[in-house]
């Protein structure tokens, strides 16, 4: 039993044992002022017991004095003689579940100088008579006393070396699993540094056009450095050491991460994406935006694994709080399905719905593991709700707090009147496919406050068009192929039509039809009904436009030389002037005789590490009346490493291998300064 419950239970057997007491001093007509005292001090342990007052070890105390007490009151009365063993007995079973040897030990002493005293009064009192019969049933009382004692000593130590044997096997689980996961967390650590090397010379190979092989190689680093992160995620969550790096975000950029992935996803069963953002949603909020990006990854890539026909539905909507937004995110899919076992399971990290199978799908089985640590960690929550053989929806419901609250996406109403939704309801294999379209519609119509139609036939749209003012038709790639002459003809005067179609479809030649890049979401849709048929960049919500530094100069330190060589690659990519160095030292020789914009430097180096480096770098700056940019560049990416290496006094941070995206936004970030385009 635990603390709680052995507390409850020794102050209830206490609690009935007084009122016993009570009961036969009332009647044996012992002492008139005792009984009060034994219902307040009942009471007041009934009070300390409920109230949790004082500290336990001191209540603990205070019912073993409370016990003493009242078994010396009833013990030292001629009439109990032969009630004192049972009596005793009792104490020591109920005292023993309390653990402590001394406990009994001070019992047994209390009953013998009990029994002394008892003696004492019987000298002189005619109630007992010390005859054959007396003398061996005191005997058989005073083994009786001995063995429960002995026993219940016994069971204690016992109880005693089980617990300690069990904290002794935790400690060595415990330790075991923390140097199994330190284990995990070195390996993703020196793993990082030679797949950059790998990233980086395949886009070097892929630059020189030396065959198509090499963007196998790529994708093959690409896929090694997430699951290198995945084990560096999944350390950090099992160990509760996860830090949040909160920063500033636009929604839109969570939805673009989601679309982009998927296009880039093998995706060999042809599965349908649908997304559906509710146009509310602030424009931005403030967040740990990388470990967003990781929830959606994982909860997309699990969606596709395990789903082999049908489609993926992705929801995003927001709750008003008082401290923001509780920002929604649901992912269903038509796929295998998990019975509650499994679901169960799933929270406790390295489990795989079917190993046997995931083992043919890839994976290693940490995904949802980490979106659970990740969600609790960032104050929010997980759902699941799935049935075998038809499919699983997961909701994360994640805290955050609004920068700008306007809508993300916002319709120019004078710009559209009644919108046409032409899908064939029978063309999807899995029905939920079509509803996840229909639901998508209708949200987002409602959102935008627009009138939206289903017009599932030719027919249905001629009658629609003549009845309403229709400005847009949106449709399916199937049914444009169905009846292209009739949609070209539309396209020619004021309606807009608009195809959802896979990559590489074009309509007829000299057709006024606009193509929506597969998967369809809510952003192009709202931007051909603002912008009309002169809608252009209908892929992204981001327009890219590469950042260039002319002219920037750069140095990079690494001791490895294949970093330099990638690093080099890709600043060079950015038309900046670059010079390497293969040591701290090295660099604060380079830096004292040139001249250098910005400071791209590795942490774990021999002699001379990163940190201490930078900070040289910057008293030799400070000694010339030079002004110094810094950025850290490592593989050293556990939680809080940034907010660590901006302490120490670095001026921006990226990780191996390195990611363009960032990389572009910290320099964006350190050269504000310098001229860029």
């Amino acid at each position: 039993m635990n603390e709680r419950r052995t507390e409850n239970f020794v102050t209830l057997l206490v609690s009935c044992a007084c009122i016993g007491l009570t009961v036969e001093s009332i009647l044996i007509k012992w002492e008139f002022w005792v009984p009060p005292l034994i219902i307040i001090g009942t009471i007041l342990l009934w009070v300390m017991n409920l109230s949790g007052k004082p500290d336990y070890n001191i209540r603990k105390m205070a019912y073993f004095i409370y016990a003493m007490l009242a078994l010396f009151f009833h013990g030292v009365h001629e009439t109990s003689f032969f009630d004192v063993a049972l009596v005793c007995a009792l104490v020591m079973v109920v005292y023993s579940l309390f653990d402590h040897v001394y406990m009994l030990n001070l019992f047994l002493c209390e009953y013998i100088v009990i029994m002394l005293i008892q003696f004492m009064l019987a000298s002189n009192s005619d109630y007992i008579v010390f005859d054959e019969l007396t003398i061996s049933r005191v005997i058989l009382h005073v083994m009786t006393v001995l063995f429960v004692y002995f026993s219940t000593v016994r069971a204690v130590n016992n109880r005693i070396e089980a617990a300690e044997d069990t904290i002794k096997k935790a400690e060595k689980i415990e330790r075991n699993e923390a140097d199994m996961e330190d284990f995990l967390s070195n390996i993703s650590h020196e793993l990082r540094t030679p797949v950059n090397v790998v990233n980086g010379m395949s886009d070097l190979l892929i630059k020189r056009n030396v065959g198509s092989e090499v963007y196998s190689i790529k994708d093959a680093g690409i896929r090694l450095a997430y699951q290198i992160e995945d084990i560096q995620d999944y350390t950090e969550c099992k160990r509760k050491k996860l830090i949040l790096e909160e920063e500033e975000y636009m929604s839109t950029s969570l939805i673009n991460d989601v679309v982009t992935s998927f296009r880039v996803i093998e995706n060999s069963d042809n599965l349908e994406l649908v997304v559906d953002m509710n146009p509310s949603v602030p424009v931005s909020m403030k967040g740990d935006i990388k470990k967003l990006h990781k929830i959606f990854r994982h909860l997309l890539e699990n969606a596709v694994k395990f789903t082999r026909r049908g489609g993926i539905y992705v929801k995003m909507y927001s709750e008003k709080t008082d401290y923001g937004v509780n920002l929604c995110i649901e992912m269903t899919d038509t796929g295998v399905g998990m019975d509650r076992k499994a679901i169960e399971s799933i929270s406790e990290g390295m489990f795989q719905v079917n190993k046997k199978r995931n083992r043919s799908s890839g994976g290693i089985g940490l995904g949802l593991f980490i979106v659970y640590g990740f969600t609790h960690r960032m104050g929010g929550f997980v759902k699941i709700e799935s049935e075998k053989k038809v499919g699983t929806t997961i909701r994360v419901t994640l805290p955050q707090r609004v920068v700008d609250e306007k809508p993300c996406m916002l319709l120019d109403r004078s710009k559209s009147k009644d919108i046409l939704f032409h899908v064939r309801s029978d063309k999807y294999k899995v029905p939920r496919v079509r509803d996840f379209y229909r639901s998508m519609a209708a949200n987002l119509a409602t959102g935008i406050h627009v009138p939206l139609y289903s017009a599932e036939t030719i027919n249905d749209i001629g009658r629609l068009t003549e009845k309403l003012t229709v400005t847009h038709i949106f449709m399916g790639e199937e049914e444009y192929r169905e009846n292209p002459a009739y949609f070209d003809k539309l396209s020619q005067g004021d309606i807009v039509v608009a195809v959802s179609a896979n990559a590489g479809f074009k309509p007829t030649k000299g057709s006024k039809v606009m193509v929506m890049p597969k998967p369809l979401y809510a952003y192009p849709v709202i931007k051909i009904m603002n912008e009309g048929k002169n809608a252009r960049n209908l892929e992204s919500f981001e327009e890219y436009v590469k950042p260039v530094f002319k002219g920037v100069k750069a140095l990079v330190v690494d001791d490895e030389p294949m970093n330099l060589v990638v690093a080099s690659s890709i600043f060079s990519d950015y038309e900046m002037v670059v010079e390497t160095a293969g040591s701290g030292r090295e660099a604060i020789e380079k830096y004292r005789k040139g001249d250098y914009d910005i400071v791209f430097m590795d942490h774990m180096m021999p002699e001379m590490d990163g940190v201490e480096a930078m900070k040289r770098l910057r008293k030799v700056a400070e000694d010339q009346g030079r002004d110094i940019k810094v950025i850290i560049l490592t593989a050293n990416v556990v939680s809080g490493a940034r907010e660590m290496f901006m302490k120490e006094g670095f001026d921006g941070f990226i990780a191996k291998p390195i990611n363009i995206a960032d990389l572009e936004r910290v320099m964006l970030t350190v050269l504000s300064d310098k001229k860029h385009r």
